[in-house]
C-alpha cells in the first residue's frame, strides 16, 4: 500500500510540475468566459451527447475538454486532461465535495510550474458523467493557490474502457 502510494505521489509529482499553472490559467479562463449554467438537478456533463455508458466531450475554442462530473455526489466542472497523472483537486474543492481537510495529510511534496508544494492523496468514492461511473478513484487535493479549479486525470481515465480524440472531441467509454 504505501508503494503504492509512493509511486501515485511520484506520477503526480510529475504532473504537477507540468500541468498546475497551465490549468489554473485555463480553469480561470474558462470560469470566467463560461455561460454554461449547471444546476444539481440537471444531467452532470456538458458533453455533445451521452449514450449508455459512453459520453462525448467538445472541444471548447481552445481545444480543451471541459466536463462537469458528479464527484462524490457534488457537481464538479473539470478539464479532463489526459496528460495529467491524477485528479488534483483544491482544498476549497475537497470542502465542497464533503471532504475534510483536517482528515488529509499535506506529507507529500511535489513540484509544480510555481515551485514545491505540498499535496495530500484522497479517495474520492464516486465520479460519474453521463452514463459512465467509477468507484474509489485516487486523487490529490492541493492548496488553493496552486490550482483554481478540478482537473480529471489519467486516475480516472485509466479506469475507463477506452477514450479517444476523434475530430474535435473527446469519447469517454466506460
Amino acid at each position: 500500500m504505501l508503494a503504492r502510494l509512493l509511486t501515485l505521489a511520484g506520477v503526480a509529482a510529475l504532473a504537477a510540475m507540468l500541468v498546475p499553472h497551465f490549468a489554473t490559467s485555463v480553469l480561470t479562463q474558462a470560469d470566467s468566459n463560461s455561460a454554461v449554467e449547471t444546476t444539481p438537478a440537471a444531467p452532470a456533463m456538458t458533453a455533445k451527447y451521452a449514450t449508455g455508458r459512453s459520453v462525448v466531450l467538445d472541444a471548447d475554442g481552445r481545444g480543451h475538454f471541459f466536463g462537469t462530473f458528479r464527484i462524490n455526489g457534488r457537481t464538479e466542472r473539470g478539464l479532463v486532461d489526459t496528460g495529467a497523472s491524477a485528479i488534483a483537486i483544491n482544498i476549497s474543492t475537497a470542502r465542497r465535495l464533503g471532504i475534510s481537510p483536517s482528515s488529509l495529510s499535506f506529507a507529500s511534496r511535489v513540484s509544480t510550474a510555481n515551485g514545491v508544494i505540498e499535496a495530500a492523496p484522497t479517495m474520492l468514492s464516486r465520479i460519474e458523467i453521463g452514463g459512465i461511473v467509477v468507484r474509489d478513484v485516487q486523487a490529490l487535493v492541493l492548496p488553493d493557490k496552486a490550482l483554481s479549479g478540478t482537473l480529471i486525470g489519467m486516475t480516472f481515465l485509466n479506469r475507463l474502457s477506452s477514450f479517444r480524440v476523434e475530430d474535435g472531441a473527446l469519447h469517454l467509454v466506460r
